[in-house]
C-alpha cells in the first residue's frame, strides 16, 4: 500500500489518502473504512444529457465522487481451476478473481454530473487512490494504516495441502491465505493384478500439481514452502518435483530446495494450515512473522484451556473483566470485532478501549485477520480470548463483580433516600 498523504490531527479527525496495490490492501481497507466515514475515489457512472431538442444521450464517465459510508461489501475472489472426470490432460490454468471491495453511500460532495444525495457504489480498485476521512481516527485504525504501508511486505510461505488426488496451492502472507488454484484428479484404487489406471492417475495428479506449483508459487521470494498432507503424498509430490527438476534443467527450483519442508497434517483441507504454522519446523524459520506468532499463542491458549482453565479466559464480558482486574498477559482479537460498527460506534469503541487498557499495563495484543485459518478458529470462540499472568477463578470473580454492584447500587439508593428526606 502507497502512503500518499496523510492528515490526522491531535484530536484524531483528518483523513488518510493510499493507493492499494494488490488483494492484501484491499483487505485493509476494508478494514479501515467504516460506516459514516467520507470516502472520495475514482469511479465509472453513466450520465445522461438533454440536448436543445429534446433528445437524450447517455454515456459512462470516469469521475472522482466522495461519498458517506452507508455499506461495505468485501469479496475475497477465488481461485478457479481444477480437473475433473471431463479434463483430457492437465488442469486449465487457474483464473484468479481477485479481491473486491464495494463501497455505497450518499454522494457528500457537490459535482456536475452526480446530484448531491444522490446513492452510489464505489468499486476499490488497485492503483488507483483512495481518500478516507473520518470524525475520529482511533488506535486500532491509524495502526492498520502504518502496518500496510511498511514496505517489503507479502507472501512468505506457499504450501500446497494435499490428499489422494487432492491439492490447494496457497499463499500466506500477514493478513491474507489466498486460494490460487484447487485440484482434484481422480485416482482409481489399486486393482488385484493390475496396477496400471492406479498409476496412471497419480501420475497426472503429479503433472496436475507440479504445473500448478510453477505457475502461482514464486518460490525464489519466499522463505519457506511446505508440502503437508495426511500421509505419504507429500513425499511423493515432493520426489516428483524434484525429478522434473532435474530432469528439466530448471536450476532456480533445484537451489530453492532447502526452503521445501514436508509436514504431516491430520486431514486433507486448508483449515489443517493451522497445524503447519505451530509445526516446530515452520515456527523455527517464522518465529518472528505476525501469523506465526498467532498461531503459537492460539495453540497455546487452547492447551490453557485444557489444563489450566483459570488463565485462559474468553467472551467479550470475561475478558473485560479479566482486563479491569490487570491479569491479562496476551490479549487474542479478531480483526472482524472491529468491523461489527454499530450506529454509534460504541461496539467498536469498546474493543478499541479493550486493546489500549492491555497495551497500558504491559500486556501484549495479537489481532488475528479473519483471513487466516487461526482467526476463523478465534471467531469460532467468540473472537476475543486472554492468556492472564495469574489464575483467576471466573465464577469467583463474576461473583464479587455482582457483590460490588449491588452494594454500590444500595449506596445509590440511600443517598438519594437522605435527599429526599433533607
Amino acid at each position: 500500500m502507497k502512503l500518499v498523504s496523510k492528515q490526522i490531527k491531535r484530536d484524531r479527525t483528518g483523513y488518510v489518502t493510499l493507493q492499494p496495490e494488490d488483494d492484501e490492501d484491499i483487505w485493509h481497507l476494508y478494514n479501515i473504512i467504516q460506516e459514516g466515514d467520507t470516502v472520495r475515489a475514482t469511479t465509472i457512472r453513466r450520465v445522461q444529457n438533454e440536448s436543445a431538442t429534446g433528445s437524450v444521450t447517455s454515456q459512462r464517465l470516469r469521475m472522482s465522487l466522495t461519498i458517506q459510508v452507508s455499506k461495505l461489501h468485501f469479496s475475497a475472489g477465488s481461485s478457479l481451476a481444477s480437473t475433473g472426470p471431463a479434463s483430457n490432460a492437465m488442469a486449465a490454468p487457474g483464473t484468479s478473481n481477485g479481491a473486491s471491495l464495494q463501497i455505497s453511500g450518499r454522494i457528500a460532495a457537490e459535482n456536475d454530473n452526480v446530484q448531491m444525495g444522490s446513492f452510489h457504489t464505489l468499486d476499490i480498485e488497485v492503483n488507483r487512490n483512495v481518500s478516507i476521512t473520518k470524525e475520529e481516527w482511533d488506535s486500532i485504525a491509524v495502526a492498520r494504516v502504518d502496518e500496510a504501508c511498511v514496505e517489503g511486505r507479502g507472501a512468505e510461505v506457499g504450501a500446497i495441502v494435499l490428499g489422494e488426488g487432492t491439492a490447494a496451492i496457497c499463499l500466506l502472507s500477514e493478513h491474507m491465505t489466498v486460494i490460487r488454484q484447487r485440484i482434484d484428479v481422480p485416482v482409481p484404487r489399486k486393482r488385484t493384478g493390475s496396477t496400471t489406471l492406479h498409476e496412471k492417475g497419480l501420475a497426472k495428479f503429479y503433472e496436475t500439481v507440479y504445473a500448478s506449483f510453477l505457475r502461482h508459487i514464486p518460490f525464489l521470494s519466499l522463505k519457506v514452502i511446505v508440502l503437508a498432507s495426511p500421509g505419504f503424498v507429500k513425499d511423493a509430490v515432493y520426489d516428483y518435483i524434484f525429478a522434473e527438476a532435474l530432469r528439466t534443467n530448471n536450476k532456480p527450483l533445484l537451489q530453492a530446495r532447502a526452503k521445501f519442508v514436508r509436514i504431516h497434517i491430520s486431514s486433507p483441507h486448508v483449515h489443517s494450515l493451522v497445524e503447519v504454522l505451530k509445526s516446530p519446523e515452520i515456527t523455527s524459520q517464522l518465529k518472528e512473522t505476525k501469523f506465526a506468532r498467532e498461531g503459537l499463542m492460539l495453540d497455546k491458549f487452547f492447551k490453557m484451556l485444557s489444563t489450566d482453565e483459570q488463565r485462559a479466559w474468553y467472551g467479550p464480558d470475561q475478558v473485560a473483566l479479566a482486563v479491569e482486574r490487570g491479569a491479562v498477559g496476551t490479549l487474542l482479537i479478531s480483526d472482524e470485532l472491529f468491523r461489527q460498527v454499530s450506529s454509534d460506534t460504541s461496539l467498536r469503541k469498546k474493543y478499541v478501549q479493550l486493546v489500549e487498557d492491555v497495551r497500558e499495563r504491559s500486556g501484549e495484543v495479537l489481532v488475528f485477520s479473519s483471513m487466516h485459518e487461526s482467526g476463523q478458529q478465534l471467531n469460532q470462540l467468540t473472537g476475543v480470548a486472554a492468556i492472564l499472568n495469574f489464575p483467576l477463578d471466573v465464577d469467583v470473580v463474576e461473583a464479587e463483580e455482582a457483590e460490588a454492584k449491588a452494594a454500590a447500587e444500595a449506596e445509590e439508593a440511600g443517598r438519594r433516600e437522605q435527599e429526599e428526606a433533607g
